[in-house]
């Protein structure tokens, strides 16, 4: 049996999350015989193969695709903590969109290379990662203003940004490399924006900060800290709210979410970090957070107007599709659609 079949069958299972037995249930099938399709021991018949096509939602020929790249063990930090095939399942999805991501820029003649200007700027402090986000700014000639969508912004920079699906709340985001060459960050779809955008540069921060020098519980600390810095700096705070406050109105924190799409809670944790107001001030509201639900409800609700979803993927498929460099059945399956959606989707004529 083809190799690229049973790696292909035992990625499409793991990404559906099923077992080998639930697998086997459906098809008609024994465990025992799933799992020698898996290892290439045995070969499906045609009427079998096109059920576990079904099953699996994959089209039968990318059953038999030779997988394109060494994308090698993608790995979660300790404080993502997803459990049994919801991380297997996760970690396919994720492996199946690196690949698709790396065949259509290659197909297009488009490099991969990305350049970290801050490799040379070891971090063995907090205070470190904050001067370390003044410093991108600075080589990415981004200004001090506020980042309206950091998307776009790393996709320029050669950084690649995944959605992934995930309806348990369980999974923020994630930054790997592939090749130990090209750096991807993962993050959910689902997350409400202020979230996700703090997310993007928490993950960020693992690309770029040089943290060799720290324990990986500091490695955290750091990556939060470069995270707040470059979405709204001390600088911007003080601007924005003062140097120092005996009190401060709920409005005008909305004001500085709203333009800087960070989230509420971060905005007067950082606050408190500034010293513009005191320690006594955020401790009380953290209290009324967990308290006061009506308050809890207002403060976490999403306000950012601008979007942080990555189009970028889809853009490259259509352009090769333009081009005749992929047919139609190719676009579809790599954006994950059938025909009939590509077409309804993504194909009307302008």
């Amino acid at each position: 049996m083809s190799a690229n079949l049973a790696f292909r069958l035992k990625n499409a299972r793991l990404k559906s999350g099923l077992s080998l037995q639930q697998l086997a249930d459906q098809v008609g099938l024994s465990k025992q015989m799933i799992s020698k399709y898996e290892k290439g021991l045995s070969t499906p018949a045609s009427d079998k193969l096109i059920e576990l096509s079904r099953i699996l939602k994959v089209k039968v020929d990318q059953l038999f695709r030779k997988p394109e790249y060494e994308i090698g063990e993608i790995s979660f930090r300790k404080r993502i903590k997803l459990k049994g095939k919801r991380e297997l399942a996760l970690k396919e999805e994720i492996r199946t969109k690196i690949e698709n991501y790396l065949l259509i820029e290659d197909l297009l003649g488009i490099s991969h290379g990305f350049e970290n200007p801050l490799v040379n700027f070891p971090i063995q402090t907090r205070s470190d990662a904050k001067k370390a986000a003044s410093k991108l700014k600075e080589a990415w000639r981004i200004g001090f203003d506020a980042i309206y969508n950091a998307v776009d912004l790393f996709e320029e920079k050669r950084i690649k940004v995944i959605e992934v699906t995930d309806h348990t709340g369980e999974f923020d985001g994630l930054a790997t490399w592939v090749d130990q060459k090209y750096p991807m960050i993962v993050i959910s779809k689902d997350s409400p924006v202020e979230r996700k955008r703090f997310t993007l540069f928490h993950e960020l921060g693992h690309i770029v900060l040089n943290l060799n020098a720290l324990s990986e519980k500091e490695h955290e600390k750091c990556c939060n800290e470069f995270a707040s810095e470059m979405l709204l700096s001390e600088e911007n705070l003080k601007m924005e709210l003062g140097s120092s406050r005996k009190e401060i109105f709920l409005e005008e924190i909305i004001n500085v979410q709203e333009k800087y799409g960070t989230s509420i809670s971060a905005i007067v944790y950082k606050l408190g970090e500034c010293g513009i107001i005191s320690k006594n001030h955020v401790k009380d509201f953290f209290i009324s957070l967990r308290m006061d639900s009506k308050f809890k409800s207002k403060i976490e609700l999403s306000r950012y107007q601008g979007s942080e979803q990555s189009s970028r993927f889809e853009n490259l498929v259509l352009r090769a599709l333009s081009q005749e460099n992929i047919s139609h059945s190719k676009a579809s399956s790599l954006l994950e659609l059938s025909l009939s959606e590509l077409k309804t989707q993504y194909l009307q004529p302008v």
